[in-house]
């Protein structure tokens, strides 16, 4: 008698099946809009869509506690969110004074796995913008509001796939007083 797959296994498969899809919905996508500027901004639509309902399963899945800065907000996306659901784990550096800017460098991008390279007529194509958007509406929705950008691409012939991340204001934290 067989055993049931693993649910590791599982992860492993959806995320090829994910990795495939995206790149049909890309190449859709492209068929449908001209510029890639609407393409762009569709897949971080889809994005920011995903991530409002994907922090739901990342804090129930994670047991993770409540982050108390934006450094451990952004460690807690590479090291946890990021290996959970694509199975990388990208480096984080701070680029501001502030402490309001991060940077997650992915030495390895697994969205492009099937990718080579662009096509020259699609040169201002952010193949993998969904991932901003993604990171984008999980951050609101637990209510830190922040600008996500890609910085470089492997794709475009950079040396590392760079995802930018820059808080924009911390939600105010409410402390509720029962009324006497």
């Amino acid at each position: 008698m067989s055993r049931p797959p693993r649910r590791k296994d599982n992860h492993k498969i959806s995320r090829e099946l994910f990795v495939l899809t995206y790149g049909a919905l890309v190449a859709q996508l492209c068929k449908d809009y001209e510029k890639d500027e609407d393409v762009n901004t569709w897949l971080d639509k889809m994005g920011y869509s995903i991530g409002i309902r994907l922090i739901d399963d990342f804090l129930a899945h994670s047991a993770v506690k409540k982050c108390r800065s934006y450094s451990e907000t952004a460690d807690m996306i590479a090291q946890v969110a990021f290996k959970m659901y694509l199975g990388v784990t990208p480096s984080v550096s701070c680029s501001s004074a502030a402490g309001n800017e991060f940077s997650l460098i992915l030495d390895k991008n697994p969205l492009v796995d099937f990718v080579e390279e662009l096509p020259a007529e699609r040169a201002s194509l952010c193949y993998c913008n969904l991932l901003c958007g993604v990171i984008r509406g999980a951050l609101e929705m637990v209510h830190l509001t922040a600008e996500v950008t890609f910085l470089q691409d492997r794709l475009k012939g950079d040396a590392v796939t760079e995802i930018g991340i820059r808080f924009l204001r911390k939600a105010e934290d409410r402390k509720y007083r029962r009324n006497k």
